[in-house]
């Protein structure tokens, strides 16, 4: 891996991490077509950029640290619990999904999802419009929803969103608590792969991992503020379209041979 791998791997993990598009199989994608191996090199550089996500929600959100807002970090830990327990137990069946088949069809069904929740919810008043107002109960149902996030392409947004939205919250809402969710789950998977290849980052190069990380930071700080006033005047409509449009290129190039059906090792 270059810099320039490592810049063009920053901006995908910093714009995908927190849309409904699913990072991992942008990465997982963006990587293929680059001719990226999934060595234990890049999969430490990956660990790196992720990392560099977490600490630009903690940027975006640095007032949500103070100890008034404990009744909020409770409600998301218990929406983490879900995706925690079944990822821990499933872990071996989950890393079996890793393909760009099931990410492209799940791009799809994911896409599908996002526009029937759309046409439902058009007409529907949101019960929840600040993220601080979240109950215990929708904290739970949003952390069920979380799990279908395990297969690869459907997005852990998208599924935290989806769920929201579907339980009451606003956009606004749906988003923001997407955001901050995305502290404890990254935390945990990052921290698990970091412990799992930590060798690998003597063998990395710090240049790389450094640009991917300033790279990841960045570009993750200013989406996530312009998702949000994107969602003052949108709806989730346009990322159902572009997931449907994107999966179906992706089993296109699959189908014409462009493409590896299987992720590099």
């Amino acid at each position: 891996m270059d810099i320039i791998h490592a810049v063009i791997l920053g901006i995908i993990e910093g714009i995908t991490e927190f849309l409904p598009i699913s990072s991992t199989g942008h990465i997982i994608v963006g990587s293929e077509l680059m001719g990226l191996p999934q060595s234990k090199e890049n999969i430490a550089f990956n660990v790196i950029i992720q990392l560099s996500a977490i600490l630009a929600v903690i940027a975006n959100y640095k007032d949500k640290f103070h100890p008034k807002h404990i009744d909020l970090w409770v409600k998301l830990f218990i929406a983490f619990l879900p995706l925690a327990v079944i990822g821990f137990v499933f872990k071996d069946q989950i890393e079996k999904l890793f393909s760009i088949q099931v990410v492209a069809v799940m791009f799809i069904v994911g896409g599908i999802v996002f526009l029937i929740v759309e046409y439902f919810q058009k007409n529907v008043t949101p019960k929840t419009l600040d993220v601080e107002d979240i109950s215990y109960k929708q904290a739970a149902l949003v952390g069920v929803a979380q799990v279908f996030a395990l297969v690869p392409g459907t997005s852990r947004a998208g599924s935290t969103i989806v769920g929201a939205l579907l339980v009451g919250l606003s956009r606004k809402a749906s988003a923001e608590f997407s955001f901050l969710l995305a502290l404890p789950v990254m935390a945990a998977t990052s921290g698990y792969e970091l412990l799992k290849n930590y060798k690998e980052f003597s063998d990395a190069n710090l240049i790389t991992l450094a640009v991917g990380f300033v790279v990841s930071f960045i570009v993750a700080y200013f989406t996530m503020k312009l998702f949000l006033r994107f969602l003052e005047k949108f709806t989730f409509v346009g990322f159902g379209i572009y997931r449907i449009i994107f999966g179906t290129i992706l089993l296109y190039l699959l189908y014409a041979g462009i493409i590896s059906p299987t992720v590099h090792a």
